[in-house]
């Protein structure tokens, strides 16, 4: 491990992603039951969820056009309240940006580097995400 790696323990903050939560809920997806463990194992550990209003919209949306409004509710009504939401502010926002041009991906979403910024600049090592993307930026993901 590099001297200045923070080592990443159960009470290490997790950033919640809208890949990970909405396999939660779609039990279509080949990965819902993965993502379950690993959500029961967070929920019942001592490290803080944190995730962004910027998640929370891209998921919300996501639920209803594809799920329903039940989906959106139970959101509300069971996962909700296990998490810390952080507001996206206009530093994190312009630093997201930069992140995303500086890629030139077109594969990447705003929502995306807003997640990134937002972790970095929190020190949140650890990610609930199935989306590559968090790896790729250096994060550890859950479910491994």
């Amino acid at each position: 491990m590099p001297l200045n790696a923070t080592p990443v323990n159960a009470a290490s903050p997790c950033f919640l992603d809208s890949s990970a939560l909405y396999a939660l809920f779609d039990r279509a997806q080949e990965e819902n039951r993965l993502v379950t463990a690993a959500w029961g194992g967070l929920v019942r550990s001592d490290a803080p969820l944190v995730t962004s209003n910027y998640v929370l919209v891209e998921l919300t949306a996501l639920l209803q056009r594809r799920l329903g409004l039940e989906a959106v509710e139970a959101l509300a009504d069971f996962v909700l309240p296990f998490l810390d939401v952080i507001w996206i502010d206009q530093d994190t926002h312009g630093r997201a940006l930069s992140i995303l041009q500086a890629t030139r991906r077109r594969d990447l979403s705003l929502v995306d580097c807003s997640s990134f910024a937002l972790m970095r600049g929190r020190g949140i090592r650890r990610a609930f995400a199935l989306d590559g993307r968090f790896a790729e930026q250096g994060f550890d993901c859950l479910p491994e």
